[in-house]
């Protein structure tokens, strides 16, 4: 997937990783929202059995938006940890929290449904995984 031309709007710097290193980490508190410019990242959860790895993300995904609108108030959800060396935009919180904040309650009441799915679907992924 291609990065949208729009998400360049919002970048504020970019940051670079080499292969293990994690971008975010699980449970750290943090608002900021990243799209993948080059290179993969592995998105992994800690479980009772270990870490599991819940989904594998490359150019132009993001990730981190959970914390800015998904009500985990700032506390990350899972791990994203560099897959080989990935570069990542880091986009400007304030920005996307003014653009956020212009549109309808009914909009953001969409977004926020999406996220919470995307959540609860991460959870049963990982109930599955850990299972097997």
């Amino acid at each position: 997937m291609a990065v949208e031309d729009v998400i360049f709007g919002y970048l504020a710097k970019e940051e670079i990783y080499e292969d293990g290193i994690p971008v975010i980490r699980e449970g750290a508190s943090g608002d900021w929202v990243y799209v993948i410019l080059e290179g993969q990242v592995k998105v992994k959860k800690m479980t009772p059995k270990g870490m599991v790895t819940i989904d594998t993300l490359g150019e132009g995904e993001i990730f981190g938006e959970m914390t800015l609108w998904g009500g985990s108030r700032g506390i990350r959800t899972a791990s994203v940890i560099a897959d080989g060396k990935v570069k990542v935009g880091v986009l400007d919180t304030e920005h996307l929290q003014r653009d956020y904040d212009s549109i309808s309650p009914r909009l953001k009441s969409l977004i926020r449904s999406l996220i919470t799915r995307l959540k609860e679907t991460t959870e049963k992924a990982v109930s599955i995984a850990v299972e097997s």
